[in-house]
């Protein structure tokens, strides 16, 4: 109860109101008054629909309703009536739901209507935030209860389209409408700087303190006093940024003024105002602290009047501003009194806190504790020092004298018509210089914190004891402690022992014993078959080797009560044969081969198995009384001679016969294994044929001893014959053996494990030999050896849930899917056998088949079973719920395990799997405890939101939903379903009620058709789906999950047997307190990237996520204290997360990444993410250029939103300063550093261009002076280091190097980029920059589905085109026109050497972004298929456009698409694109002067000729295209004239300008480059400006805009066409993208395609 109603009562603590949770005196009664509390409130959240995502509007629901229970329990008369009291909306069925939650429910709808209308602004729309931060102030009390409907909460802005006569009635409406509460979410780059205007005021300040030192003559000088004062100048600078943000704060809070309280508003305006004031104090005083200053500080005093200089004055002024930051650093170094502040509800704290922070309901109190905060405290601060060094010493330090040289260099010639040609200084040129350099400055951070992560990731992950187990070889050397360390970690231990707790320093040094006792031996042969089986339900191992990873399912008493450990047989593997070599070999000498067996602990166990097991056999299989008594001598005396081994004594045992013995004692295994009756002669004879062996040549001497004392002397016969007639007596009579046998399973696993232990020769080092079965069992049993909680027994465990959102996507693909060839011939389930050989060879095996024909011949037998095998290699459902129902098979046989007797422990949970109800009762109910407790420990949903809708229009996957809830019983299935009901008011005849539905698979008897059964229906106030889907479609579902634990389980996850046995180990980590404050609220998990072996693409995808999830989230968590929620292994605490807004957030576009929402949330909310390395779930990820593509813009959307949102804004102010660095490049900070990159590389050469066109390049270049390469280099280099993606290299090689060796990681980094992954980070640099850049300016951001299917379809051309014009194409065009411009005008004075080693990288990115679609398209070099292309975007270029033509089918459709986002942006995001667009301009002002006919006049007419030109083609475009509206059809002849006549003008001036002013070819080039981009200019522009453009010229600039599209496709087109004309390009591709199998197959399959088609043709006939 306490957790349930935390949230609840902080609440009332927050608005100062008494809780209404009152509890009785009497002892009796207080559990069943808390019983109907906690009913209360889950039944409120139960019911609330979307009112969830507002916990605290929840909390007043709530308040209300308790009171009114409270008032009815104790029979309370109401003071009005008399009547005892009743609930306000009491009585009518429905009345909840109809009239609390449906008005806000309402409410809710038609703000998220307004969102679909407004796409950008969030400040026209009230959020799911917003209407949920109306209950946190006290006003929220005026709402009422029964709640008022005139309430301003219910109030909605007035509707643009309303008519003017209603006029009065929107103005009251607009008036009460209460708009945004605590927070503006504007669109503007600026709220960057104002949620962590901290980071950004430290770096500014440094940088200033830098230059002024730099300026002063380097680091020596700091210490000189007019320096030092210099410096003092930062706090100037400091006042300034602090006004800066004061009036950022009350520019963007403007549109929450209504909602804002009094002392809120009066700290905006006095933060302004003071932030003025110390603007004027510190430069007045700092003025007045100089004798004779200069500059700014002169005109200072020479306004205010030149009095004395009093530097005391700028001391006290200073000491004055900096107290509050005093106070704050006191109150960082105790965070528990910064803790304790924030916490309070006390009136006198509110009001010291009042100016610190806004009084707010979420976070406060945040803080870490003291060893975490040391932690990450000198993280940064070695951080940040090492990157304040390198800035220094290696950028702007070195930089200082080419700028002072710059200035003392006057410049008066210039190459172009200069406007300011008395600038001092060269001020042009010093921002050119310096500005490339500021923005590394404030970028490489990044690098640096990836530098240190690498290496404190790494530190850390090596002592969680990552990579210790990491191939079959470690596994092996450590199996012999692998039971103890399982036993160990996975079974509940005593109650004496449990209370012992581990540290890291414990489990670095865990040491564990190689002796177990024999129930534990069971225990772990238990679970460890059940991997091992598991793998082979997988087709991971084949049959062979599931036997021989295998340990023997029941004990062998014998063994055990020698204390002979019997291990898989994989490590006693050709133990025996040769140990029966070293035997034959040993001549005698028997106490040295003792010592070699013995030296081999597994040959020991093996030889003394073998020796034991087989005494058992023959002493079990000998029947006959005489027999027995020759087989039990001869065993005693075997074992009196092995005894005196030790003693000098010769030993009479000759062994080098032993080998002939074993073969015959194998044959009489295999006829042991096959037990037919036919065989029995042959036993006898190898019975007869053993004993000769052993008595005739092993043992010669004793064998008359033997036989006198047995069948009493010789009975006259000669000494050696009679032996060898009495042996052929033995055996042979009737009953002397017992064959052939009754089996039972003990009895053929014993002979079976027999058998391989003696005949598998070749060692079994490569057994499994599929590599993923590899990694999984060394990861498993590396983390039994890691720090984890002990496992508590089931009946104790914390019971949990699953869930996963589903959608559309696929569940289990069908025949046709999988067999239908695409165009290149390839099918799913060829293109899957060729990446997964083995696996397929497995499968074939499972199934009974020996070849692939023979599985086609069973087709209608097997299908079912092929396409499962081929779904669960794709990112289907199927795979995922398999994975997930494995936490149930777990929890079942932890429970047997927990639960079953020394006697059934030692029969194994297999028997009790295979008994029957006839055997045994006993069994069967002690396999139903364990499912019952199973059930009650685990619950998986899958939220299938359109199950009702796929069930009503026959959709094959609802079918395919319904087996898998049959294949799996407990799966629970919840769905949206619409019904049509008769309405109540009589006047609709129907209306369409929605509900959440919950069902289950119904039990029906064989033959009958399968059917689901409804467990639970909940009705909804109307559709659930009003912000982001996927949210939502959890949201629905949550209701239906038990326990304190949810998982949340992407669709494209799935889940391993082992891992799931580490499962309740994870959830004792809610029990405990991490960091030393606070119990987790989210338990991270890693996860392994199971699609890397796809393509290429794929293979950097993974390793790129995998180092994500594992290196970058263990830092997050710990010693960062930021990891929020990414992925969707993450284990949430479900009590603390249904009270405080669920798992995930969904407002409509600001919460598209949904996730990490919660993770934020969580914080805010005083929760704690952890992170755990010893346990790992499956994840699937995109593998195809396009679809990762659009997964990164999806992301980059994502924090495109979040850098607008509350959340950031709240975590950037209110962490400490380290933790808020932390924060920031681990989020947003990302995608900023991100797109400074790319700025950089602009800001460059567009400075390059200022040079090079207005001819300073070249003047000063001819100055002796001017080097300042060095510095350049430097911030080129950071700039390149980001954009190859070793930003994310080095986390990924450490990583690698951790998990699987140093070697392993070094050639994977070289193989990488053998491959190009450096084309593939560039490109996404690309793709990053562009989504991000657009999302913050202009919005437009919403969820893309990318398709987790397998890509090795050929994208067309006019696709790739479609998807990558705007993102990279045009920017790669225009940096290209940049770099040859640079090229052509600088040449004459510099060499083309520095020219290319400064520009290197960015023709790398030119050529990335221009081609790499088409390089990592498959078969995108082939003739054929680059024609059919060809024709494609012909045909899409010149299709017509209009209402209902997709963008797939027209250039027109996609072009207005295109610029859909300019629509919905503000009168802002239209200014800043018209200025962007001025950028083009550029081109034409610089160029035109550099032509031949130009070289003599500077003047500016040359300019404006330039445009009269530009005009004279835009008229002649104008003209054409209406003589071609007007001419076209009736005057052909008239129109193909005047085009004639164009044609011959335009040459005509061509030939005379090259035949009277002398132009050359290179001035043609140059007119092309001045020009173009000025029409491309002009078409942003005209773009930007289409609500006031005339309609009647949007034609003209359609065509205008199709001509360059036509331009841009020719200019990417021909480059690969010219590729595609040599065949080895497109074989080069193909060995790129794919691994070799496949570029095998994929020649193959060109081959016998047409005999595959046919074939398969056949089979379904």
């Amino acid at each position: 109860m306490k957790k349930l109603f935390k949230n609840y009562k902080k609440w009332c603590k927050f608005l100062n109101r008494k809780s209404s949770l009152w509890l009785p005196t009497i002892q009796q009664e207080v559990q069943q008054r808390k019983l109907l509390y906690m009913g209360l409130y889950l039944l409120i959240w139960g019911e609330a629909a979307n009112l969830r995502f507002m916990p605290e509007c929840l909390c007043y629901i709530y308040h209300h309703m308790a009171f009114e229970l409270y008032g009815m329990l104790l029979r309370n008369a109401s003071p009005v009536t008399g009547e005892n009291e009743k609930p306000a909306y009491g009585g009518d069925k429905e009345a909840f739901l109809k009239k609390v939650v449906t008005p806000i429910y309402q409410t809710i709808a038609k703000e998220a209507e307004k969102s679909k209308r407004d796409k950008s602004k969030h400040s026209h729309w009230r959020n799911y935030d917003d209407l949920n931060e109306y209950f946190w102030s006290i006003d929220c009390f005026r709402l009422g209860w029964p709640m008022k409907a005139e309430a301003d909460f219910f109030c909605q802005p007035p509707q643009p389209s309303v008519y003017k006569k209603d006029e009065d009635n929107i103005q009251s409406s607009s008036d009460r409408w209460i708009g945004k509460i605590n927070f503006v979410e504007i669109r503007s780059f600026w709220h960057i700087f104002r949620s962590f205007d901290r980071m950004w005021i430290f770096f500014i300040l440094c940088l200033q303190a830098m230059i002024i030192i730099a300026w002063n003559g380097g680091s020596s000088a700091i210490f000189d006093d007019e320096v030092f004062k210099k410096v003092l100048s930062i706090f100037i600078t400091a006042a300034i940024l602090k006004l800066g943000q004061a009036v950022l704060d009350v520019i963007f809070n403007w549109k929450a003024r209504r909602r804002m309280s009094y002392p809120v508003k009066l700290r905006y305006v006095l933060k302004v105002i003071l932030a003025a004031v110390w603007v004027i104090i510190l430069p007045v005083t700092y003025a007045y602290s100089w004798r004779n200053p200069t500059g700014l500080a002169r005109a200072i005093k020479d306004w205010l009047g030149d009095g004395q200089n009093q530097p005391s004055l700028y001391i006290l002024a200073l000491v004055l501003y900096l107290l509050p930051n005093m106070l704050a650093i006191l109150l960082f170094l105790f965070p528990f009194l910064r803790r304790f502040l924030e916490r309070s509800n006390y009136k006198i704290v509110a009001l010291l806190m009042w100016w610190s922070q806004p009084h707010l309901y979420v976070g406060r109190g945040m803080h870490e504790s003291s060893w975490s905060l040391f932690k990450y405290t000198v993280f940064w601060v070695l951080l940040i020092s090492t990157k304040l060094a390198f800035s220094f010493y290696i950028e702007i330090n070195p930089l200082v004298k080419p700028t002072k040289d710059i200035m003392s260099e006057q410049i008066r010639t210039y190459q172009w018509h200069e406007f300011f040609p008395r600038a001092n200084n060269n001020i042009g040129v010093v921002i050119v210089l310096w500005a490339p350099i500021i923005l590394v400055y404030f970028m490489d951070t990044q690098i640096w914190y990836s530098i240190f992560s690498t290496l404190v990731g790494g530190i850390y992950g090596a002592c969680l004891r990552l990579g210790e187990i990491r191939t079959l070889g470690m596994v092996r050397s450590r199996f012999q402690t692998l039971p103890s360390a399982f036993n160990d970690r996975l079974i509940p231990r005593e109650q004496s022992e449990a209370t012992k707790t581990k540290s890291l320093l414990a489990s670095l040094s865990s040491k564990f014993e190689e002796t177990i006792t024999e129930k534990d031996a069971a225990r772990f042969a238990q679970i460890w078959n059940k991997i091992i089986t598991s793998f082979r339900d997988e087709d991971l191992i084949n049959n062979r080797e599931m036997d021989l990873l295998l340990v023997p399912y029941t004990a062998d008493r014998d063994l055990s009560e020698l204390n002979i450990r019997q291990w898989p047989p994989f490590l006693l593997a050709s133990k025996i044969p040769t140990a029966l070599d070293m035997a034959k070999d040993s001549h005698g000498k028997y106490r040295e081969l003792n010592k070699r067996i013995t030296a081999d602990c597994y040959m020991n166990c093996a030889v003394k198995e073998c020796y034991f097991s087989f005494k058992s056999i023959i002493k079990y299989l000998v029947d006959g009384s005489r027999e027995k008594e020759v087989v039990d001598k001869i065993f005693v005396k075997i074992e009196d001679i092995v005894n005196i081994i030790d003693h000098e004594k010769q030993n009479e045992l000759d062994l080098s016969h032993l080998p002939s013995l074993c073969k015959i004692f194998i044959d009489l295994i295999e006829l042991l294994m096959a037990n037919k009756e036919e065989d029995r002669d042959k036993v006898i004879i190898y019975f007869q044929d053993m004993l000769e062996v052993v008595t005739r040549d092993m043992m010669d001497e004793e064998l008359p001893g033997i036989l006198d004392s047995n069948h009493g002397g010789t009975y006259g016969r000669p000494e050696g014959i009679a032996p060898l007639e009495q042996q052929v007596q033995l055996f042979a009579k009737a009953g002397a053996i017992k064959f052939p046998l009754q089996e039972s399973s003990a009895w053929m696993e014993k002979i079976k494990r027999l058998h391989l232990l003696l005949t598998v020769k070749e060692s079994a080092m490569d057994v499994p030999s599929n590599l993923d079965a590899k990694r999984r069992i060394s990861f498993f049993c590396n983390s039994l050896f890691m720090n984890m909680p002990n496992a508590p027994k089931v009946h104790a465990m914390l019971p949990f849930s699953v869930l996963t959102p589903y959608f559309r996507e696929d569940v289990l693909f069908s025949s046709k899917e999988i067999e239908e060839p695409n165009e290149d011939g390839v099918s799913i389930l060829f293109y899957l056998q060729k990446i997964y050989p083995d696996e397929w060879t497995n499968f074939l095996e499972r199934m009974g088949c020996r070849t692939e024909d023979e599985l086609r011949d069973r087709y209608d037998e097997l299908e079912e079973d092929l396409r499962l095998w081929a779904s669960y290699r794709g990112q289907t459902l199927t795979r995922t719920v398999r994975g997930m129902m494995y936490y149930r098979q777990a929890l079942e046989l932890q429970a047997f395990l927990d639960m079953a007797n020394d006697e059934d422990l030692m029969e194994g949970y297999k028997a009790i799997e295979l008994t029957s109800v006839e055997n045994s009762n006993v069994g069967r109910s002690l396999r139903v405890q364990c499912q019952a407790i199973a059930d009650m420990k685990f619950t998986y949903v899958v939220s299938c939101q359109q199950y009702g809708i796929q069930k009503h229009s026959g959709d094959p996957r609802a079918q395919d939903i319904l087996q898998l809830m049959t294949a799996y019983p407990s799966l629970r299935v919840a769905y949206i379903d619409e019904v049509e009901e008769p309405s109540n008011d009589g006047l609709k005849k129907n209306e369409k009620v929605y509900y959440s539905a919950l069902v289950k698979a119904a039990l029906t008897k064989a033959g009958e058709p399968i059917l689901d059964q409804v467990i639970y229906r909940i009705k909804l106030p109307g559709p659930a789906i009003l912000g982001e889907g996927k949210p939502e479609n959890q949201n629905h579902a949550i209701i239906f999950t038990r326990g304190e634990g949810l998982q949340t389980i992407d669709m494209n996850q799935e889940h391993y047997m082992e891992e799931a046995l580490k499962m309740r180990n994870l959830l004792q980590e809610f029990l405990k307190k991490h960091d030393g404050m606070r119990y987790p609220s989210i338990l991270g998990v890693r996860e392994h990237i199971f699609t890397g072996s796809v393509s290429s693409l794929a293979w950097f995808m993974s390793n790129q996520e995998t180092s994500f999830v594992t290196i970058g989230q263990r830092l997050l968590a710990d010693p960062l204290r930021v990891r929020f929620h990414y992925g969707h292994p993450d284990v949430f605490d479900r009590i603390f997360h249904l009270t405080r807004g669920g798992v995930s957030k969904a407002s409509k576009i600001i919460n598209l990444s949904d996730g990490i929402f919660a993770g934020f949330n969580s914080t805010l909310r005083e929760g704690n993410v952890t992170h755990h390395e010893y346990m790992q779930v499956g994840k699937g990820r995109d593998v195809g250029l396009n679809q990762i593509s659009l997964f990164e813009a999806k992301i980059a959307y994502g924090n495109g939103e979040q850098t607008l949102s509350r959340d950031i804004y709240r975590l950037g102010r209110r962490f400490d300063f380290f933790r808020m660095l932390s924060c920031y490049f681990t989020t947003v900070g990302f995608y900023v550093s991100t797109m400074v990159t790319v700025l950089t590389v602009y800001v460059f050469l567009y400075g390059r261009l200022y040079l090079v066109l207005s001819g300073l390049d070249e003047a000063l270049s001819t100055g002796r002076r001017f080097a300042h390469n060095q510095p350049l280099q430097v911030a080129l280099a950071s700039q390149s280091f980001v954009q190859l993606g070793f930003l994310m290299a080095l986390p990924m090689v450490m990583e690698i190097g951790l998990e699987r060796g140093f070697r392993t990681a070094l050639s994977e980094f070289i193989l990488m980029q053998l491959q190009l992954a450096s084309v593939f980070f560039t490109f996404s640099l690309g793709t990053k920059t562009h989504y991000y850049g657009r999302t913050v300016l202009h919005g437009g951001a919403e969820y893309r589905a990318t398709g987790h299917g397998f890509v090795v379809f050929h994208a067309k051309f006019a696709d790739n085109y479609r998807l990558y014009s705007r993102s990279h194409f045009v920017k790669g065009l225009e940096l290209m026109i940049l770099l040859v411009v640079y090229e052509i005008l600088g040449q004459s004075y510099r060499g083309s050497v520095a020219y290319i080693f400064i520009t290197i990288s960015m023709w790398f990115m030119v050529g990335t972004w221009l081609f790499a679609p088409f390089l990592f398209n498959p078969s995108g070099f082939e003739w054929q298929k680059l024609i059919d292309d060809w024709n494609d975007w012909n045909k899409w270029i010149s299709n017509r456009g209009g209402i209902g033509v997709p963008p797939e089918k027209s250039w027109e459709s996609w072009w207005a698409k295109e610029q859909e986002h300019l629509r919905y942006t503000g009168k802002r995001g239209i200014i800043l694109e018209i200025v962007l667009a001025l950028r083009f301009f550029v081109y034409q002002y610089g160029l035109v002067y550099h032509l031949n006919l130009t070289k003599h006049t500077k003047s500016v007419l040359v300019y404006g000729v330039s445009w009269l030109i530009i005009l004279g083609v835009l008229l002649v475009v104008k003209t054409v295209s209406m003589g071609r509206r007007l001419f076209n059809a009736n005057f052909q002849l008239v129109f193909r004239l005047i085009k004639g006549l164009i044609f011959v003008t335009f040459i005509s001036v061509l030939i005379l300008l090259v035949a009277v002013p002398h132009m050359t070819v290179q001035d043609i080039i140059v007119c092309v480059l001045a020009f173009m981009p000025t029409g491309w200019g002009l078409l942003l522009i005209a773009q930007a400006c289409k609500p006031v453009f005339p309609a009647s010229l949007w034609g003209s600039v359609r065509a205008l805009a199709r001509g360059y599209e036509i331009i841009m496709g020719l200019l990417l087109f021909a480059p690969i066409a010219f590729l595609a004309w040599f065949p080895f390009v497109s074989e080069f591709q193909t060995r790129m993208l794919f691994n070799q199998a496949f570029s095998r197959g994929l020649q193959i399959s060109r081959v016998v395609g047409g005999h595959k088609k046919d074939r398969s043709s056949k089979n379904k006939e």
